[in-house]
């Protein structure tokens, strides 16, 4: 197909298939392990594996001395609070020694723990946005995705906001994940053998069990856990709504903004304010939902953890009030019971991170997932058929073009190319126009290899060969010299070549500012856009040009002067699609007809391969 050097803004939609993961939920073939599978896969293929996996083994040894250190911590509660029974002052001031040596080394741990924490997080972030934006602006991805339906809308949303909380969230459960087992694994060994010394005595009989208070924290966390899931189970879902509904309130504020100007000359600050208000709503009646279902969660978490205040305590009473135990081994059970307690119920209490960070994860892989798969064929029972020809020649046989796509239609109406067939050789200049209910930009988008739908055969010179200048213009962000550069870069052409390009299109009042950083889309009228981008043609001098009414609408002085610098380019191959006397006067171009026709004659219907 033909590729373009300008953007376009207009692709069909596919089948029904995909339209189903366009409905914005989350797809519900899919399961966790696949989609931390498609993460991990893109992971693995980034640029940031290698700094990722070097903070993996520091972070290992760093939790590791931590629970080392904690472990002692707890050791050093026997001896303190017996100290403490004993009013023995020495003792008790030796303890304190002890404790500042083991407190600042937990310290300098905990401060280079979250060093890590902040590296890992931000390593994470660099990959997956990068990630994201590589294959969003790979070749007519985005422009396919924007009418692949609401998996398309605010793109931006999953890029930047989404992308940052899953980075930073995966990051902080997967390292309190690590954390909890390890201290897991290192009190519970701690908690048995404590619990191997007690004794009950019930009605003159003695016995024991073995890890009772291991039992009993597992018990403990465990309720709390089924609990948690229980009650909070909506979460993933409120919050997936959440995110959605605060990127749509985004993009009203975003498209009011940037369109104020427009609202305020037509008076539609009212209408604006209803629109952007109703967005509020919905965003609040989410909020509203999920604010009561971590309220319900709340119950639940806060309970547990203010019992677990005196649970342990409770359940080491026996065997210190039978004598069992001293006041200082009491106080170390309930240590080793509450780390044993704490790990155990990390579950519980990150349910709701947890309960984000799933939903997130389902918006950035469904969005992903949507972009790989953009490249794969798309097919019609009618579809145009693409064809490379040589550089020198473009033919067109049996043109007709669908105006839209539709599953369940076949026949949704479009338009033909009257004469047939056509060879237009390098250096001809033709205006393609026709009927005026004919959405002729429909033909451009056919021409750049993006509206397949319809039928017939194009044949296309190779793709660098070719040039697509829309009707409206895009201009980056950035100086001005990198916007009449682009797509390449902002040295690609040498200043003088940019002078004479500016002067030849009556821009040279724009030299001085050639280094300028702007929004020159907001700073520049319309005209001097279009400007540019024929200036961008004396740069480019390129083999084939393909316009979408671009003169319409000018001022006749600049559309006239646009249109002889045309005549600067006698060996490139022109085709206006639009209706321009001015074109017409100036270069004498061959003149072909569309025709529109009642049903689509192809009956495309399209759907994706395979």
């Amino acid at each position: 197909m033909a590729d373009s050097k300008v953007g376009i803004i207009a692709t069909p939609r596919r089948g029904h298939e995909r339209r189903n993961r366009g409905s914005g939920g989350a797809s519900p073939n899919l399961s966790l392990a696949y989609r931390l599978g498609v993460m991990f896969s893109a992971f693995w293929s980034s640029s940031v594996r290698v700094k990722v996996l070097s903070l993996g083994p520091a972070m290992i040894i760093v939790i590791l001395a931590t629970a080392y250190m904690t472990v002692i911590l707890n050791e050093w509660n026997a001896p303190f609070y017996d100290a403490l029974q004993r009013r023995d002052l020495p003792e008790f001031f030796h303890q304190l020694e002890i404790f500042f040596l083991i407190a600042g080394a937990l310290l300098l741990l905990n401060v280079v723990q979250a060093w890590l924490n902040q590296m890992t997080a931000l390593y994470m972030r660099e990959g997956l946005t990068r990630d994201l934006v590589d294959q969003w602006l790979k070749r007519k991805r985005a422009l396919r995705l924007a009418a692949d339906g609401l998996i398309g809308v605010n793109p931006d949303q999953r890029l930047h906001e989404d992308a940052r909380t899953l980075a930073e969230s995966t990051t902080g459960l997967t390292i309190g994940l690590v954390q909890s087992t390890i201290l897991l694994v290192s009190f519970i060994g701690v908690l048995w053998e404590l619990s191997s010394g007690f004794v009950f005595n019930i009605g003159g009989h003695s016995f024991s069990i073995p890890g009772y208070m291991v039992w009993a924290a597992i018990f403990y966390a465990a309720s709390a856990s089924v609990l948690s899931r229980f009650v909070g189970r909506k979460l993933v879902r409120l919050n997936g709504d959440r995110f959605s509904k605060e990127a749509e309130l985004r993009f009203s504020l975003m498209h009011a903004s940037e369109s104020i100007s427009a609202i305020t000359v037509e008076r539609g600050e009212e209408n604006e304010r209803l629109r952007i208000n109703a967005d509020i709503t919905s965003v609040l009646h989410v909020l509203k939902r999920l604010a009561l279902a971590n309220t319900n969660l709340t119950w639940v978490s806060a309970s547990y953890g203010w019992l677990v205040v005196v649970v342990p305590i409770i359940v080491a009473a026996p065997a210190y009030f039978s004598g069992g135990l001293t006041f200082g081994q009491l106080m170390m059970s309930v240590g080793a019971f509450n780390q044993v307690n704490t790990a155990l119920r990390w579950y519980v209490a990150n349910f709701a991170p947890i309960a984000e960070w799933r939903a997130t994860l389902v918006r950035v892989t469904d969005f992903r997932l949507a972009l790989t798969e953009m490249d794969g064929p798309m097919t019609s029972r009618h579809a145009i058929q693409y064809h490379e020809t040589t550089p020198d020649r473009m033919t067109l046989e049996d043109v007709s073009i669908a105006v839209k796509v539709d599953a369940h239609v076949d026949h949704c109406g479009g338009f033909r190319l009257l004469e047939t067939p056509v060879e237009i050789a390098a250096g001809e200049k033709i205006m393609i126009n026709g009927d005026h209910n004919v959405n002729r930009r429909l033909l451009f988008q056919a021409l750049a290899g993006v509206w397949p739908c319809g039928g017939g055969r194009i044949g296309l010179p190779p793709q660098d060969e070719m040039l697509f200048v829309p009707q409206t213009a895009y201009l980056p962000g950035g100086t001005l010299r990198e916007a009449l550069c682009f797509p390449e870069a902002p040295d690609h052409y040498s200043t003088e070549a940019i002078a004479e390009a500016l002067e030849a299109a009556g821009l040279s009042d724009l030299l001085p500012r050639l280094d300028e950083r702007a929004r020159w889309e907001k700073v520049l009228d319309t005209d001097v856009q279009k400007a540019i981008t024929f200036a961008h043609l004396l740069l480019a001098k390129p083999r084939w040009v393909i316009f979408e009414e671009v003169l319409e609408g000018m001022e006749p002085e600049r559309a006239e002067r646009l249109a002889q610098m045309l005549t600067r380019l006698p060996e490139a191959g022109m085709i206006y699609i639009g209706r321009s006397e001015t074109y017409l006067k100036a270069l004498s171009p061959r003149v072909l007809h569309l025709k529109a026709v009642t049903a689509d004659p192809a009956g495309a219907s399209l759907t994706k391969a395979g």
